[in-house]
């Protein structure tokens, strides 16, 4: 405000100058030294025009000037100065000879304000005192036009640069001093469009009240127009706004603010609204799930060069697609460090509250916070905070989270911390679990098998993390639903999107559901999640048949139908395969279940195999392991001529690619 006083003043005095001058016949090659005497008399800066200087007189008296710098001759900071390209002012020749020049068009061409970004607050020095223009020197201007303006705002040692650029303003005087001001800008290709009317005093007096109506178009921060009216009153470099009441879109709003512009600036606001819909930052955020963080930088060193203190409160909260009803936020920003706190936040049908705190002081930017979630519908918060819309149901959650990073790359690799995350009454969307576990008795399975139409019913699932430089370790996952039932631990790196989990599968073979009278039939071999999260390969763990397998299948057999057929009847041709009795005991030997027929004789082959120590077969129902089948061994004992010693020995020296066992790897694991 000081800069734009001072520059008004001198421009003002320019224009007496100029008037003055003309009327005498002074040439206009002795016009800048005449109007740098003025302007440095009046406000004790120093005014320095590079270029020309040039004066027509028809059909209107018109004076150009070009090159002009207007500077503190007392600060070495170059930051502190205003430029203008060129000023060009219309001057009626009759207002010339009465002595109070009028001005009908004053044009400003490229005129840069340049301001210090400072980290620290300071007092600044006693104010220059400016000698105001005596009546018969008054000038009076009808329109002001600013084409092409900017403010550049720097701080040389931190290497940082501010811009708003493309200013353009159209402002007129009326003859009741109502100054009706219009113009657009933009910063960061952000536009902004803006329309201010005010009523000047006739007189200018110290700490007088300005009615002032205005209207900010900010498509980049804010969802919906802004218009409001206030009382605006200025002393020194302290501008109050009173009495602030307006509308943003169809939610109205009321409060105060104020600005102190001395040195580092200070805003104080205290806000209600209706209704606030804010547009979301730009985080980088990958918009498709299979895709990594953005790697984006995220700049906040903007937080080191204001202060704030700020107190919001809305019926009606929109930040991009969440919404929050009721909220109140309370924020503290200095030196960099921003402290935001909300309490009972109202967030689709519960409740939140928390703390989160910025720190930007430094070179890499850190970030710390906490929150409790109570009774939240999940999907909605999950959709418009994360776009995941996977599950449904209310939602508990204690969180405390630390990272550091100027990339969400970087933050997210960097987080470390601990939460817990409950969902009770809901459902798993697109996912039929049950199904997915059947499935894996025939083939591996990649991804998560995802179908809108189908859902898995959810009574509860639980986890807690504890989270270290963006690996999320889980001991105790568990999920609880009518027909499933799984437990489980596994590692979530948030870094890299993978996922590797181990889990043990359990499902419910009646529709009883929750009211059932019997545990749930485990799968009995443990299930391995591995891979990018959105589309992990799910498989059993080969380890978990070879150390029990006779406890893996008998498992397998209590599943039921869905597996083997109705009764677990196509079990029948596995078992008289393993145990050599060609009799069976299923009514679905001739393979039409997803374990018969062949992949029966696999195995069947599998746990036959002769080896050193004699047959691995497993015995059938009522016979001892000493007494092999001979209907078994005749086969082999008559089908194979012997070998030469020799030839002998060197086969049972070399390690053995079994066929049995590839055909059960491609039956059974598609593998």
């Amino acid at each position: 405000m000081k800069a734009l006083k001072i520059t008004g003043t001198a421009i003002a005095a320019i224009i007496v100058v100029l008037a003055l001058l003309l009327v005498i016949g002074v040439p206009s090659g002795f016009l800048t030294s005449a109007i740098q005497d003025r302007v440095e008399q009046q406000t004790g800066y120093r005014l320095t025009i590079a270029g020309s200087t040039k004066v027509s007189v028809w059909p209107t008296l018109n004076v150009r000037l070009s090159g002009i710098t207007l500077q503190d001759p007392k600060d070495r900071d170059p930051a502190r100065r205003v430029t203008i390209g060129s000023l060009q002012a219309d001057v009626t020749l009759s207002s010339l000879w009465s002595g109070h020049p009028h001005v009908t068009e004053l044009v400003i061409t490229k005129p840069v304000l340049y301001r210090q970004l400072l980290r620290e607050r300071t007092l600044d020095g006693p104010a220059r005192s400016t000698k105001p223009a005596t009546e018969p020197e008054a000038v009076s201007i009808d329109r002001v036009k600013i084409v092409e303006g900017a403010i550049v705002a720097s701080n040389v040692r931190d290497r940082v640069e501010r811009r708003i650029e493309g200013i353009n303003v159209d402002a007129t005087i009326r003859a009741d001093h109502v100054l009706r001001l219009a113009g657009t800008a933009r910063t960061d290709s952000t536009p902004l469009k803006f329309g201010v009317d005010a009523a000047l005093p006739a007189q200018p007096t110290a700490r007088q009240v300005v009615p002032v109506e205005f209207t900010i178009d900010a498509p980049g921060l804010l969802r919906a127009p802004l218009a409001a009216k206030a009382e605006v009153r200025f002393n020194g470099p302290l501008i109050m706004i009173n009495s602030l009441a307006g509308t943003i879109g169809d939610g109205a709003f009321n409060g105060w603010a104020s600005v102190d512009v001395a040195s580092k600036p200070l805003v104080k606001l205290d806000l209600d609204f209706q209704k606030l819909e804010l547009a979301s930052a730009q985080t980088g955020a990958s918009a498709q799930p299979a895709q990594g963080w953005s790697d984006a930088p995220i700049d906040l060193t903007i937080l080191n060069y204001v202060d704030a203190q700020a107190r919001i409160s809305a019926a009606q909260l929109g930040i991009g697609a969440a919404q929050f009803t009721p909220a109140g936020v309370e924020a503290t920003l200095a030196a960099g460090v921003l402290k935001t706190s909300f309490s009972n936040l109202g967030t689709y049908g519960g409740q939140a509250g928390g703390e989160m705190i910025v720190d930007a002081s430094s070179g890499a930017p850190t970030y710390a916070m906490h929150a409790d979630l109570v009774g939240v519908r999940a999907l909605p918060l999950l959709t418009s905070l994360a776009e995941f819309d996977k599950i449904d149901g209310r939602m508990q959650a204690k969180i405390a989270a630390r990272s550091q990073g100027a990339s969400l790359q970087a933050i997210m690799s960097n987080l470390s911390g601990t939460a817990f995350v409950i969902f009770q009454d809901g459902s798993i969307r697109g996912l039929n679990v049950a199904q997915m576990i059947r499935s894996l008795t025939a083939s591996t399975l990649n991804g998560w098998q995802e179908q809108r139409e189908q859902a898995t019913d959810l009574t509860q699932m639980s986890a807690s993390f504890k989270v270290e430089r963006g690996q999320a370790v889980t001991t105790d996952f568990n999920m609880i639903g009518p027909l499933v039932r799984v437990t489980g631990a596994g590692t979530i790196d948030l870094g890299t999107k993978m996922m590797g989990f181990r889990v043990e599968p359990k499902l419910v073979m009646t529709t009883e559901g929750q009211g059932r009278t019997s545990d749930p039939v485990g799968f009995g071999i443990p299930v391995m999640i591995e891979g990018p999260w959105s589309q992990p390969r799910i498989y059993p763990e080969m380890q978990g048949i070879l150390d029990n397998p006779d406890g893996a299948y008998a498992k397998l057999r209590e599943m039921g139908k869905g597996l083997f057929g109705p009764n677990g009847g196509g079990l029948g041709g596995v078992l008289s395969a393993l145990t050599g009795n060609s009799s069976g005991s299923g009514n679905n030997a001739n393979g039409n279940s997803p374990l018969g027929g062949n992949i029966g004789q696999a195995l069947g082959n599998l746990f036959k195999q002769p080896g050193r120590g004699g047959s691995r077969s497993i015995p059938a129902p009522g016979q001892s392991q000493s007494e092999p089948d001979a209907s078994s061994q005749a086969p082999a004992a008559t089908s194979q001529a012997p070998l030469p010693p020799q030839q002998s020995q060197a086969q049972n020296d070399q390690p053995q690619d079994s066929q049995a066992m590839n055909d059960v790897l491609r039956q059974l694991f598609n593998r």
